[in-house]
């Protein structure tokens, strides 16, 4: 498969390990939320590293003045958990992006059609142009959920190049459609599996990772 956008597995021990953990059938559910929160925060680390824009500027140490750099705080940060699993990210990403705004979006798969509609839509009217957002969206499967994600963002005003996906597995289906789409877009993500079933989930995948975030 020839993919247009560009996709990071970024080689970081600490993601395969809490990767590992997520995918064992054997992990509790506190323990597969505390990995989910931990990925969050490594693939979320990665994703910023050179996403965000900075400016220049002096600041005086307890012995001289010296220059710096700081992230531009007049630049808009967000970031958008689908719902529900989305959440299980949340809080890893919130730690790296601790002033960025959060906005919900809550996505519902029909588990015979594989349909997506939208339960919750907390996005604003608009974005401005030069807003960062970082999307949370654990699982990239047939893709129904992401390019819907995508598509209610983009209508708000934001450039593709201006985005970034963190996932924890991605799937070839949803690279395809994002790729056709969305060339300029990023994603990180921890691995890319073979595929799907006929049930759109992952294989080897991890399971539903809302379910066992949440203990449902």
């Amino acid at each position: 498969m020839s993919l247009q956008l560009r996709v990071y597995v970024p080689e970081h021990p600490l993601i395969k390990h809490w990767l590992a953990v997520a995918r064992d059938i054997n992990t509790p559910s506190v323990l597969f939320k505390s990995a989910m929160t931990e990925l969050g925060r490594w693939l979320s680390y990665e994703a910023v590293r050179t996403w965000l824009p900075l400016m220049d500027a002096k600041v005086q140490t307890p012995l001289a003045e010296c220059d710096a750099t700081f992230v531009n705080p007049e630049v808009p940060v967000a970031v958008v958990p689908i719902l529900r699993a989305g959440l299980a990210l949340l809080d890893g990403a919130h730690n790296i992006l601790p002033v960025a705004s959060i906005y919900h979006l809550g996505l519902v798969r029909n588990e015979s059609t594989l349909e997506v509609s939208c339960y919750l839509n907390k996005l604003p009217d608009r974005f401005l142009p030069e807003t960062r957002i970082l999307i949370l969206e654990p699982m990239l499967a047939t893709g129904g959920s992401i390019m819907m994600a995508m598509k209610e963002i983009a209508s708000r005003g934001v450039a593709s190049e201006n985005i970034r996906i963190v996932s924890i597995v991605a799937a070839p289906p949803a690279l395809q459609k994002l790729s056709e789409i969305y060339p300029h877009l990023q994603i990180y993500t921890a691995i890319i599996d073979e595929g799907i079933n006929d049930k759109g989930y992952i294989i080897p995948g991890l399971g539903d990772a809302g379910d066992r975030a949440f203990g449902t």
